[in-house]
């Protein structure tokens, strides 16, 4: 997956964004990829901060990742984020 974030400052909670095509699979295949993507953002809220942005593009390989790959992508993501600013986002 491809992860891009933008951190405004603003005095808002954070947004996310998912971009799953058809080239993942049929729409069952790419709903339940957006599906897991949410969840796996849903949990990681309480450390974004608040005015980011997030744009997670799914690759065809996410249909067959299984939801602690998929969340484990989405960590590593925000991790390099984190080590570019220094702050958690």
């Amino acid at each position: 997956m491809v992860t891009s974030v933008l951190t405004t400052g603003e005095h808002r909670p954070p947004r996310f964004g998912f971009i799953v095509s058809k080239q993942v699979g049929t729409a069952v295949t790419r709903n339940t990829v957006r599906r897991r993507l949410k969840a796996v953002c849903a949990a990681a809220l309480p450390s974004v901060p608040e005015g980011t942005d997030v744009v997670i593009r799914a690759l065809p390989a996410s249909a067959r990742a299984t939801f602690a790959e998929l969340a484990a992508d989405v960590d590593r993501a925000f991790a390099r984020v984190e080590a570019k600013t220094g702050t958690r986002s």
